[in-house]
């Protein structure tokens, strides 16, 4: 059976990905979310690869998925599991050497949300209720909340060393993402992979609040 292992974003909880999780499981595929070591000052890069390699163990059919930050980890898990492909949902798709904390500048993310929100007509601000939680029901909101976890310093400084696996690999980019518009989306996915976005509908969490369209589109690249 192939499995499909899920990194998830900054605060690590694999909770935000549990919708598509239970989605794989119902198209037939051993899924699983890692949650991510980021409360301790040292829970950089590293320790964040050696729990999705840890949860991965012995599997040898393995589809690597990463949503927002969990893209640096990716790179790091695919250098040392073989893996059969690698997808990235709304993720920051680095560069080797490139660190978390430098990986905004480098590609005008700053710019690029604050260019979005003029034209969409919202604040320019950051805020997780315009920018993570917009259309969200109270009670997800409440839910959200609760699995809201730190996020160590130490990932910001980290610099990811590592070679792209030589495997498919696709990018999934939400069509209303306000923290990553779909425009930068796709500008970084042709310049750093040579790939165009599958564009599904939702925002940033788009894994725990559409998840039907990228299990769909996993399912459909597993063919």
């Amino acid at each position: 059976m192939t499995t499909v292992a899920m990194i998830p974003g900054a605060g690590g909880d694999g909770w935000f990905l549990h919708p598509l999780v239970t989605d794989l499981r119902g198209r037939g595929l051993d899924a699983f979310a890692v949650d991510l070591p980021t409360a301790g000052a040292h829970d950089g890069l590293a320790a964040a690869a050696d729990a999705v390699v840890d949860a991965i163990g012995g599997r040898t059919d393995v589809v690597l998925v990463a949503q927002s930050m969990g893209g640096f980890t990716a790179p790091l898990v695919s250098s040392r599991v073989r893996v059969r492909m690698v997808v990235l949902v709304n993720a920051m798709i680095p560069l080797p050497g490139e660190t978390v904390g430098e990986w905004g500048e480098h590609v005008g993310s700053t710019e690029a949300r604050e260019a979005a929100a003029r034209e969409g007509g919202y604040p320019t601000e950051f805020s997780d209720e315009v920018y993570f939680l917009d259309g969200f029901a109270p009670a997800l909101v409440r839910e959200v909340a609760r699995h809201d976890k730190p996020q160590s310093d130490a990932v910001f400084a980290d610099s990811a060393q590592f070679t792209w696996p030589d495997v498919p690999i696709h990018v999934i980019a939400a069509r209303d993402d306000r923290l990553f518009p779909l425009a930068l989306q796709h500008r970084v996915a042709r310049e750093r992979l040579g790939v165009e976005p599958d564009v599904v509908p939702g925002g940033h969490l788009a894994p725990l609040s559409h998840p039907g369209p990228i299990g769909a589109l996993i399912a459909g690249y597993l063919g």
